[in-house]
């Protein structure tokens, strides 16, 4: 086996293949061998499409990316001839008759697919423990939560299984499983990547699709690869003139930052420390922090929230119950799922118009902050990664669930309301050695400034020596 293998980000190992010292049968061989090694301990990837990866993988594969390894989420995404089961036993059979415009591109890209990657019930939640797969455990601690809903990919990525996996965030499910996991994860700019051919909006325009990875340049490249408006965008990102890969080179000068996390939201001691470290570390690197409230209507915002992600839910479930001709029970859904269908089903259509104009409203909101400032800053969690079974979404205990999810998670879903670019880096560990992301967001399309932050961050205080002592831990 290619011993080298989790040394490489994705860009590394393409720089492999392009100079031939490497085959992409022998990656792929070495990421299906890891797959059967570690994915017994931390049950990342419940799909597995070996044979037809294999065939990929002997064809004559072109693209930046050219014969990597690469695993989609088993979350909404399409890939002709495999099943996609949105993480839900309502869904666990079903298989593609097409393969839609993202894992289009991504094959185009030139990466292997080889599997789907585990997701909570239809994404719906910040930890991974779906009913039908069981819980995805995080490679740092195997007792902790790799986050959600990309919590697949990111264990996946972290454990060394593969440099770069696909993940989506319609509400932080980019950043909490890279800040979980200790990853990059960039949510980008509303409708920057494509979601169709079939739907071509989720939640309201608050979902979208990229990816967690090991470096910041795969993340860039890949966007790179994948951005852009297809046939039938109901609109689109701004256009971006130079590539982003070309961004990283731009080492950004005296930005000015706002620290955007309220007094009235309680943060734990070890999250507070690393934001304490990262704010001396952009100083450190010529750039200046000031405290700045955020002035929008906390209880408008989760009833907005509440009312897109309800309704739409609400429909799906729906759809579903058409196509088979019976409703789903809790044999098939698990129980916050049908909570939410529930509610759902009681939004009114002014209501969820409300809503979207409520999102635009915060989208106003927000990007008038960036009048005064180039980057906010926030944690992306207000505490470490939580143990596994803290947060349950086959609870019936509703209100347990809904103060556990809140208090988790406070920061990230405002940026899928606004639909502003944002990411998380993982600059810092507590001291038990679970990563803590650090968030920076952009104004609209800036995507650029993003990753040359992120670059500059990376280079400041480099994270891969301490992911290769976590692999080296787990084997």
């Amino acid at each position: 086996m290619f011993k080298e293998y989790k040394e490489y980000d994705a860009l590394g190992l393409s720089e492999l293949l392009q100079k031939k010292e490497v085959s992409a049968k022998e990656l792929l061989e070495e990421a299906i061998f890891l797959t059967e090694t570690l994915d017994p301990l931390i049950n990342a990837v419940p799909q597995k499409h070996f044979e037809l990866a294999m065939a990929q993988a002997e064809t004559n594969l072109k693209g930046p990316f050219f014969g990597v390894p690469f695993l989609l989420k088993d979350l909404h995404s399409s890939l002709e001839g495999t099943i996609t089961s949105d993480g839900s036993r309502s869904s666990a059979k079903n298989v593609a008759d097409f393969t839609d415009t993202l894992t289009q591109r991504c094959l185009d890209s030139g990466l292997v697919i080889f599997g789907k990657t585990n997701s909570p019930e239809f994404g719906l939640t910040v930890t991974t423990e779906p009913v039908l797969f069981g819980p995805t455990r995080n490679p740092w601690n195997l007792n902790h939560s790799a986050g959600g809903s990309s919590g697949g990919a990111a264990a996946a990525v972290a454990a060394g299984i593969i440099p770069m996996a696909q993940a989506t965030d319609g509400g932080g499910s980019i950043r909490i499983p890279a800040s979980c996991c200790g990853l990059v994860g960039l949510k980008p700019t509303r409708a920057r990547t494509p979601k169709g051919p079939k739907v071509f909006e989720g939640w309201a325009g608050q979902s979208i699709a990229h990816c967690v990875s090991i470096s910041v340049r795969d993340s860039a490249l890949l966007l790179d690869a994948t951005s852009g408006p297809e046939i039938g965008s109901p609109y689109h990102a701004p256009y971006q003139k130079d590539s982003f890969l070309s961004s990283l080179e731009k080492d950004p000068k005296n930005l000015k930052i706002a620290y955007i996390v309220p007094e009235s939201i309680s943060i734990d001691a070890e999250v507070k420390d690393v934001m304490t470290k990262t704010i001396s570390l952009l100083e450190s690197l010529g750039h200046s922090v000031e405290s700045k409230s955020i002035d929008l209507p906390t209880d408008e915002i989760m009833t907005t929230i509440a009312a897109v992600i309800s309704s739409s839910l609400a429909n799906k479930i729906d759809e579903m119950e058409k196509q088979i001709g019976k409703n789903l029970d809790n044999t098939m859904l698990e129980n916050v799922t049908l909570q939410m269908q529930k509610n759902g089903k009681e939004v009114l259509a002014k209501d969820y118009i409300q809503a979207v104009k409520t999102n635009h409203k915060i989208g106003y909101e927000v990007e008038k902050m960036f009048l005064d400032y180039d980057i906010l800053l926030s944690p992306v969690l207000a505490k470490p990664p939580v143990e596994i079974g803290n947060i349950d979404l086959n609870t019936t205990d509703f209100a347990d669930y809904a103060e556990k999810l809140s208090t988790y998670t406070p920061f990230t879903g405002i940026f899928n309301q606004s639909g502003h670019p944002s990411i998380s880096l993982p600059l810092y560990r507590t001291p038990k050695n679970l990563p803590v992301g650090t968030m920076l967001t952009a104004s609209f399309g800036n995507e650029s400034l993003l990753f040359g932050l992120a670059r500059q961050l990376e280079v400041a205080e480099p994270w891969e020596a301490a992911i290769k002592e976590m692999r080296t831990q787990i084997g």
